[in-house]
């Protein structure tokens, strides 16, 4: 995973920058991170946590990981990485738009993951791609509530900026940040945005047509260091992958 690193740095970018993204409920300047401020848009981002944590009541600083919404039929799914959802951890929980220990969207239990075959048979940074099915709550589905961005593959590397929004471990609050993603390898693309440590792992990279095009994991797991971060290249194995975890096949 991300290289877990002290984020204090953030809190004086939240100070600094933080009105710059809250002012029209934009993204902010290229290449800064701040503290994300509550949107619709937000909301269908969130964090994961062990289910056992979760049914303890300890939201609190135990989340390991990031995912989100994305649109699906049974508007039940979310996308993380794969090294994410095979950890070891057991069963899990999502929390969309989680804030501060709360959870205003409700708690979703993870019922089935989807990994891709070079991740399930070799851990390949090239297929840290994940889906879960979430349960219903109340009869409704997580995108009923929060509503979900679209899982678009084959994009081309860099053809616009993306913002990429994802929970620190040492934070209780999500921080975001907007770039232009650059090819790393034919494979793996990069973005430079500061502060994304231990956590972060599976945090959509959005364009601006609500579109998911990157998921941060792949080289390195996201990245060895909290500056710069990966995503695979969304092609042919993911596109395959997100139609077998929509139609829940």
């Amino acid at each position: 995973m991300k290289r877990n690193a002290l984020l204090g740095a953030v809190v004086m970018l939240a100070v600094t920058s933080a009105s710059e993204a809250a002012a029209d409920g934009g993204p902010g300047p290229l290449g800064v991170t701040a503290v994300a401020v509550a949107t619709a848009q937000s909301a269908r981002i969130g964090a994961l946590f062990s289910a056992a944590d979760a049914e303890a009541g300890k939201l609190t600083g135990e989340h390991f990981c990031t995912a989100s919404v994305v649109h699906s039929p049974h508007r039940d799914l979310i996308a993380t990485a794969a090294h994410c959802l095979s950890s070891g951890v057991g069963a899990l929980v999502f929390v969309p738009g989680y804030r501060a220990g709360t959870a205003p969207y409700g708690i979703w239990k993870v019922e089935r993951s989807f990994l891709p075959d070079g991740w399930a048979k070799g851990q390949h940074e090239d297929s840290d791609v994940a889906f879960a099915v979430l349960g219903e709550r109340d009869g409704k589905g997580v995108e009923d509530v929060v509503g979900g961005n679209r899982f678009v593959a084959r994009t081309t590397t860099g053809a616009t900026a993306v913002t990429v929004t994802g929970y620190p471990d040492s934070l209780d609050v999500p921080i975001r940040c907007t770039n232009r993603p650059t090819s790393h390898t034919a494979t793996q693309q990069r973005i430079d945005c500061p502060d994304f440590t231990g956590g972060t792992s599976g945090s959509p990279w959005v364009n601006g047509d609500d579109e998911v095009v990157g998921i941060l994991g792949g080289h390195e797991q996201g990245g060895a260091t909290p500056d710069i971060s990966y995503s695979v290249v969304l092609g042919a194995e993911a596109a395959e992958l997100y139609r077998d975890a929509a139609s829940g096949s």
